[in-house]
């Protein structure tokens, strides 16, 4: 694995005439350091196995510098440090280092006191994110209740030899067994059609909270923010992983598995910026960015709208 420095992908318009309030992201962002003031660090996982092994579309691993070049161009509204921390990489078919090495480099950026924002690659970089955090807060707690917020048409839940994009939560479960922790998990916008009943089976059994993409409608809100309240009243710290393909394939077509009902970018984006405002969120990433089949960078702007709102 390598930590690739990724500030060439950083450019943009300049409005000169305007000063520092026509300032956006490309003119804010410095490279991480350690010691710098606590901020926001953006670190990416450049990784296309775990798609490959769960037999999906290859090409996720082009994601990080996409959602760089998306978030470019965006106007900065704070005054918060911004910094780039690279990328790791997963060299060959070492997945499961790759996880490891993003983790130890979420867990010092945690520990640095910034909010981490993750740029997938695969879904796969959940678990190394959650194992970052946890293995962070467990330095103070052994057993920190950290709430996973999943927004994703599938649960993620499979079992498998070998991790893989299909297979962060289970990993996340087996891993909460193994430290005493409690497994909160809550995933918002699963597809009926795209999961198989062993896995509605497996969430039962993990006591996963979910909502059907089919009960997330606008007409529906009320409902879903008194679910999501109701999920963030029974912890202390939360994982927040936003998964490309929640959206429909109309908005979001640069995934490896679109949508035919998915959730309306409104929806995620209100309760996303709602699951912040709680002031629990420790760690948030995208994933499934897959920009060689994107149509007009349109899902690249999604993912970069979304984590600029987990900001502003």
């Amino acid at each position: 694995m390598t930590t690739t420095s990724v500030l060439a992908h950083w450019q943009g318009r300049i409005d000169a005439g305007e000063g520092q309030a026509a300032r956006r992201w490309h003119q804010w962002v410095k490279p991480s350091q350690a010691g710098q003031p606590a901020g926001i660090a953006l670190l990416g996982l450049a990784c296309d196995e775990g798609v490959t092994r769960n037999q999906g579309r290859s090409g996720a691993r082009q994601g990080p510098p996409a959602l760089r070049k998306a978030l470019a161009n965006l106007a900065w509204h704070s005054d918060c440090p911004l910094y780039d921390a690279g990328d790791i990489d997963c060299v060959g078919n070492d997945l499961e280092g790759a996880q490891l090495a993003y983790a130890k480099a979420m867990t010092e950026l945690l520990g640095d006191g910034h909010l981490p924002l993750g740029l997938g690659g695969g879904h796969e970089i959940a678990f190394a994110s959650f194992l970052g955090l946890a293995e962070h807060l467990r330095r103070e707690t052994p057993a920190p209740r950290i709430g996973i917020l999943n927004f994703d048409a599938h649960f993620d839940l499979r079992h498998a030899e070998r991790s893989s994009s299909g297979t962060p939560f289970r990993q996340i479960a087996e891993y909460c067994e193994q430290a005493d922790m409690p497994f909160d998990y809550c995933c918002l916008g699963v597809s009926r059609f795209n999961n198989t009943q062993a896995l509605f089976d497996q969430a039962e059994r993990l006591n996963v909270r979910y909502l059907l993409d089919r009960q997330m409608q606008p007409w529906d809100m009320p409902e879903m923010e008194r679910f999501l309240d109701a999920f963030l009243s029974g912890i202390d710290h939360l994982y927040m992983t936003l998964c490309l393909d929640v959206l429909p394939a109309a908005q979001a077509p640069g995934v490896s598995a679109p949508s035919a009902h998915g959730v309306d970018l409104m929806v995620v984006e209100h309760l996303a910026r709602r699951a912040k405002a709680s002031g629990k969120l420790r760690l948030a990433d995208v994933a499934e960015l897959n920009p060689g089949l994107d149509q007009d960078n349109r899902t690249a702007r999604i993912g970069a709208r979304l984590l600029a709102s987990l900001i502003d």
